[in-house]
């Protein structure tokens, strides 16, 4: 494992950190998580030299933590940097923080948090930080050693990104970016402006929910091209850590091979790693999926559970993925999946959250949770004109 520097922080950090909100899922269930085979994998990537692990009081509807709190015991807590996140978005006075806090303390089975973030911050977040006080709770809880760093990770404009980035002296914070997201949210200037002022900058969305890690035929033809034999995840790893600005990539690792593939890429990645030939062929990767993407979904789950049961990432998923997909056998078989989710109540499991898009009600509970700012509302009826009535994409996205 390659380490890096933690920003301003006076110890290094793994190439790789551990996300925890893709874990291994139960059978039959939607984001009921594999206690046991999830202890095993994260415990694995501990073992191979990841010292830096994330989680959140959202992911997997709260067993996440549970499951990262059982995963740290038998010495492996000693071994990691442990970070978790104030939910912004449930905050509804000063007196929460402390609730919360003390509720994440009790799952992770820890007294103390590495860093503490405030979740999802933007604009109307960043509001309510300052209003109810929250800066001052955080450094209280520092006091108090219950935590011993404070960040922030972040879904919004690259404006809001630098207010709050000036507002406070961070140690760190999470951003979302890959070789396609360089221009959104806190965009490629706010990295660097975030870096300039030695503030450690975790990456997330590293492979884009999963999408740059399924290339189209057109991507993969200029993978196969290279002299340069890098799977399209680590084309999309290696991307990240070849910038002096990036301290360390989350992935969300839902099994073992996922954990020995990223393992094996960040132990031979390095700053200023890629050669001329290698940054081309990114490049053009990234030229060619954003020629495709229709919805800018990184399939993170936040707006899950949908009160109508429709499993909004999976509609947006298969929507992309034809839309990005050249071979007819393979756009056939990802349109059947549209085919196999509810679309009706006499079908549907709203445990499950199995249904397609047309069971939505335009509700607009998933409008404040989406960090990509999405109208969901809006692309589910295009993606059920789509995928239902087989209208044209570009009667819809010309």
């Amino acid at each position: 494992m390659q380490y890096r520097k933690m920003g301003s922080l006076e110890w290094e950090v793994s190439a790789l950190g551990f996300g925890c909100m893709r874990l291994p899922a139960r059978k039959f269930s939607l984001m009921g998580v594999d206690t046991s085979r999830s202890v095993k994998i994260i415990r694995s990537g501990i073992d191979q030299g990841i010292n830096y692990v994330d989680t959140a009081w959202f992911y997997h509807l709260g067993e996440s933590e549970k499951v990262l709190g059982q995963a740290l015991q038998d010495g492996y807590r000693d071994k990691v940097k442990l970070v978790t996140k104030l939910p912004m978005i449930l905050v509804r006075k000063t007196e929460d923080f402390d609730r919360f806090l003390k509720d994440q303390l009790v799952r992770l089975q820890t007294d103390c948090i590495d860093i503490y973030l405030f979740h999802a911050m933007n604009i109307g977040q960043f509001e309510k930080m300052k209003r109810l006080g929250l800066i001052d709770k955080m450094e209280e809880a520092k006091r108090q050693g219950r935590i011993r760093h404070i960040g922030f990770s972040f879904h919004d404009t690259q404006p809001v990104f630098r207010k709050i980035i000036d507002y406070y002296d961070w140690d760190m914070t999470q951003i979302q970016y890959n070789y396609m997201d360089t221009g959104i949210q806190a965009t490629t200037d706010g990295l660097e402006y975030a870096h300039s002022k030695g503030i450690a900058v975790v990456i997330m969305e590293p492979i884009k929910g999963g999408t740059l890690a399924n290339p189209p035929e057109k991507a993969m033809e200029v993978i196969r091209s290279s002299s340069s034999r890098h799977t399209p995840v680590d084309w999309a790893l290696q991307f990240l850590w070849n910038r002096p600005e990036v301290a360390t990539v989350l992935s969300g690792m839902g099994n073992q091979q996922m954990v020995d593939e990223n393992c094996a890429s960040a132990d031979h990645s390095g700053v200023d790693s890629l050669n001329q030939e290698e940054e081309a062929v990114i490049a053009r990767l990234a030229e060619i999926y954003r020629q495709k993407l229709l919805v800018p979904c990184t399939a993170c789950g936040y707006c899950m559970p949908c009160p109508a049961g429709v499993n909004i990432p999976q509609n947006f998923a298969i929507l992309n993925t034809i839309s990005l997909e050249t071979n007819r056998w393979r756009r056939w078989t990802t349109a059947r999946g549209y085919k196999k989710l509810a679309a009706s109540k006499d079908h549907f499991d709203r445990e499950k959250s199995n249904g397609n898009a047309s069971m939505c009600v335009d509700c607009g509970k998933c409008l404040e949770k989406c960090p990509q700012e999405i109208d969901i509302p809006v692309e589910l009826v295009k993606t059920h004109a789509i995928l239902g009535r087989q209208e044209a994409i570009s009667k819809h996205y010309p």
